[in-house]
């Protein structure tokens, strides 16, 4: 794959992948706010993996080009938010009890933290996209994570990028104290929960009512 149409060719089927979920899963949420139910689903974004950062990546792990499909598991992502960290499961076990996804990873960086004070839940699976030429299965990463959780990963993910992923150590220490900050801020919430989306119920009722 040397010129820009046969990336291009390379990638379609991913995006498709990626706009196909997100449809899917953001069903999902409107399914339970048809019902006045409270959603495990906050919200879901996508997004296939740019060029630059697969040849990157590619290099830096020592994947050879040819073999993509099955040595990069993140060309295609999908982000699930949560409000509250006990949604996670329901999540996770939404997902596994789908038959357009089969799982073959998973990992519990809520649980076991990485070091650099990371929280997500990340599921690698499979999943079937019907080309012209008969149905691909593709590897798609899906990241489960609360609000928090996410804001904190995006601004690590700036601050690494910045750095080249050599991140001085009085940042380092700061980025984990703000991880800790933002886990306990989950925990909190967690603990008023019924509080919270009963004032939501209450808030969204009130919105409709206005827009009839």
């Amino acid at each position: 794959m040397q010129n820009n149409e046969q990336w291009k060719l390379f990638l379609a089927p991913y995006k498709q992948a990626v706009e196909e979920l997100k449809v899917k899963l953001r069903g999902i949420r409107t399914q339970y706010e048809l019902q006045h139910s409270n959603s495990p689903i906050e919200f879901v974004t996508g997004r296939v993996k740019p060029l630059a950062s697969i040849l990157d990546k590619a290099k830096r792990k020592g994947i050879p080009l040819e073999d993509l499909e099955v040595g990069m598991q993140d060309i295609a992502g999908i982000r699930m938010m949560c409000q509250f960290v006990d949604d996670i499961k329901v999540v996770v076990n939404m997902l596994k009890n789908r038959n357009d996804l089969e799982i073959i990873e998973e990992r519990d960086y809520i649980t076991n933290k990485k070091e650099s004070g990371y929280r997500s839940y990340h599921i690698v699976a499979k999943y079937p996209v019907q080309t012209v030429e008969g149905e691909k299965k593709l590897l798609v990463e899906i990241q489960i994570r609360t609000l928090s959780m996410n804001f904190w990963a995006t601004i690590e993910h700036s601050i690494n990028y910045k750095y080249g992923g050599n991140i001085p150590d009085e940042i380092k220490i700061r980025l984990k104290r703000a991880a800790e900050a933002a886990y306990s801020l989950d925990e909190e919430m967690s603990q008023i929960r019924g509080e919270v989306q009963e004032a939501q119920a209450i808030f969204s009722r009130k919105t409709e009512n206005k827009g009839t």
